[in-house]
């Protein structure tokens, strides 16, 4: 679970339900001990500082930067300085087991971004809306491939779809030319290969 998401209160919840997780959590999330968020508090790289509550735990990492962790699945990992003979930070148990899960999130936003149909736009609603549909797309090739359909790309996949899509919307309408004098460059926009040329 990413940071945007986690808190105290969530996992709490979650655990009354019989899920349990783990993830990064921002410091400042109501709930946190207020010690950990403190200024004042300098880490050296390999610091440990752990806070437990029931079976809640809210593990304080250094590494490059500080890395707060909440995890209500592991055992609380012990306090102290922990860094091998090179100087460099043992990751906690904690810390491994949400770097080998989490990737498959960042490849799932990797693809879906790859060929987003996103557009700039103030609204939030058709941001929302493109993404939505991107992730509709996505989910629809993991589906495709795993369910033994024809090898291909996620960028041929996409390429098929709109495809078959401009097939079942029929043919292209024709709109009447505005009167008036007509332009020096006419511009016009045909749909991909014109229902396929056909079917031929």
């Amino acid at each position: 679970m990413d940071n945007f998401f986690s808190s105290p209160e969530l996992f709490d919840d979650l655990a009354n339900k019989q899920i349990y997780c783990c993830g990064t959590v921002r410091l400042n999330r109501r709930g946190m001990p207020q010690d950990l968020a403190l200024k004042t508090t300098k880490l050296k790289r390999g610091d440990i500082r752990v806070r437990t509550k029931a079976d809640l735990t809210a593990i304080l990492w250094r590494d490059n930067r500080n890395v707060c962790m909440l995890t209500n699945i592991h055992n609380a990992p012990a306090e102290g300085n922990f860094c091998n003979e090179r100087g460099r930070a043992i990751k906690p148990q904690t810390v491994m087991d949400y770097n080998h899960h989490v990737g498959y999130v960042n490849k799932s936003d990797r693809m879906a971004n790859s060929y987003s149909i996103s557009q700039h736009t103030f609204k939030w609603t058709k941001k929302l809306f493109f993404h939505l549909l991107d992730l509709a797309i996505l989910n629809s090739y993991i589906l495709h491939s795993s369910c033994g359909g024809k090898k291909m790309s996620h960028r041929d996949f996409r390429y098929t779809l709109v495809r078959n899509m401009l097939v079942h919307a029929g043919p292209e309408r024709r709109v009447p030319r505005p009167p008036g004098r007509p332009p020096d460059v006419e511009l016009h926009v045909t749909r991909l290969e014109v229902c396929g040329s056909k079917r031929s």
